[in-house]
């Protein structure tokens, strides 16, 4: 177990240098390439060409291309000065940019609005899992009858419908028709009840998407484990059937969900922008949002890195919960 997981972790360190590199590439190579003023990009167009220019030697962008990956990955790890002249600003660790327009550092805005995005997708995961698990189960056990039909049908349903859509819909129902909702997001700090009073529309809205979607793999993955001669063995042995469904054919199920689970959880904390401008949850995608329509790059690319992150983390949580569930992966 111990060798397995340093593999995991130093696959990780490894992936983490890659993701910076590239990330470093898609805004500061990629558009030096197709001949795109990178220092303008980060002012803003309308900017003055003095102020274009500080930014150009603040970044250090007339540097030779390894200074200037240096500067990069020393920014992150151990901070930044952006030095012009007289002109001095310093970013301290970890430093994912700095926004010149609205001069101020991301990482303070990242970790600001990082937990409502992280709440958001956490308790969307909780109840998805649950429902979608417990609906695909069933629909296996009871394969063929109006249970099955009727769960995979609103299945399809979820799989179907855009999370603006039910985001909408929801609100029009449950917050502006019956008032079961006011609507508003309350930071948890301030009120834990109304801080969850808040975050039940989102989670549901969320939820019903990815419900159905795990509701259809977890019902095509107990199927054909259902059929595996181990079953079979398990049940002519005369272990009672919820043993055989709990501990044998559940066991083999959650590895494809595990799967499913590390890449939705990973890519929903960076894609969440319709499910938190629906709501007005201020989150990563809301800032995201923002960031284009004000065209304040630094912001793109700290959400960018961190969204990265989120999603290598939780990639090495599901290969650790691998090697707990099948004890056979800690050999792979």
């Amino acid at each position: 177990m111990l060798a397995y997981l340093i593999r995991r972790l130093f696959a990780a360190a490894v992936m983490l240098v890659v993701i910076i590199l590239v990330v470093f590439g898609i805004f500061f190579l990629v558009p030096k390439w197709a001949g795109v003023d990178i220092a303008s990009s980060f002012v803003g167009k309308q900017a003055d060409p003095a102020a274009v220019e500080a930014v150009r030697q603040k970044l250090g962008l007339s540097d030779p291309i390894y200074a200037q990956v240096w500067e990069f990955f020393k920014g992150i790890f151990a901070g930044r000065t952006y030095a012009a002249g007289g002109d001095v600003t310093h970013c301290s660790a970890p430093c994912f940019g700095y926004s010149f327009r609205s001069e101020q550092a991301i990482w303070p805005v990242l970790t600001d609005r990082f937990p409502v995005t992280l709440g958001l997708a956490l308790g969307a995961a909780v109840l998805w899992l649950i429902f979608g698990i417990a609906a695909g189960v069933l629909s296996a056990l009871k394969r063929g009858s109006i249970w099955d039909r009727g769960a995979m049908v609103v299945a399809l349903s979820g799989v179907s419908l855009p999370i603006y859509f039910t985001g909408l819909l929801s609100l029009s129902v449950f917050v502006f028709g019956l008032g079961w909702f006011d609507g508003q997001y309350t930071p948890l700090e301030e009120s834990f009840t109304g801080w969850f009073g808040g975050m039940i529309l989102p989670w549901i809205t969320l939820a019903f998407l990815y419900a159905a979607m795990y509701a259809r793999i977890t019902r095509a993955t107990m199927l054909e484990i259902l059929g595996e001669d181990y079953i079979r063995t398990a049940r002519a042995k005369g272990l009672k059937e919820q043993t055989v469904i709990g501990k044998h054919a559940m066991r083999s199920t959650m590895t494809p969900i595990l799967t499913m689970l590390g890449m939705d959880l990973g890519a929903l904390i960076g894609g969440a922008i319709l499910t938190e401008t629906t709501f007005n949850l201020p989150g990563l995608g809301q800032a995201v949002l923002n960031a284009i329509k004000n065209q304040d790059l630094p912001v793109i690319l700290g959400v960018t890195l961190i969204t990265s992150l989120a999603v290598l983390i939780a990639n090495l949580v599901v290969d650790v919960l691998y090697a707990v569930i099948d004890p056979r992966v800690r050999l792979a």
